[in-house]
């Protein structure tokens, strides 16, 4: 055990630019705490807004969805679709693609994103449809 290491605290105040096309609010990463397995982060999707289609190559994302009513496009050519709601806990396997919309014109929604990837952006790749 390592009894020496500090506690970390991040507060972001500013959202990054993804490769999703949505704002994101980077909590922990390796960049930011030092992170070696795991990043979180808060996702904002505008109102009426999507995603850039992607998915995550190598690794698992777990997603809280704090506000909103999301439907995610996911699978070969996104033919697949799940819509969640405000509570819903999400599970994306590694490599599969999605595209999350946010069903409300007025409203934004806001989910809790964590990998077991502490880069963050480094394992996303633009998903390109037939």
């Amino acid at each position: 055990m390592n009894f020496d290491r500090d506690i970390i605290t991040v507060r972001p105040s500013e959202t990054i630019d993804t490769i999703q096309k949505l704002p994101n609010y980077v909590g922990i990463s390796g960049k930011t705490a030092g992170a070696s397995g795991i990043s979180m982060n808060i996702v904002v999707i505008p109102p009426a807004a999507k995603a850039e289609p992607h998915f995550h190559h190598g690794f698992e994302t777990a997603i809280y969805l704090l506000k909103g009513n999301v439907k995610t496009f996911y699978g070969e050519n996104l033919s697949k679709s799940v819509i969640n709601k405000e509570g819903d806990f999400i599970f994306i396997p590694e490599g599969v693609p999605h595209q999350p919309v946010n069903l409300s014109s007025t409203e934004a929604a806001i989910a809790l994103v964590s990998r077991n990837d502490p880069n963050e952006q480094e394992s996303v790749r633009v998903y390109r449809l037939d």
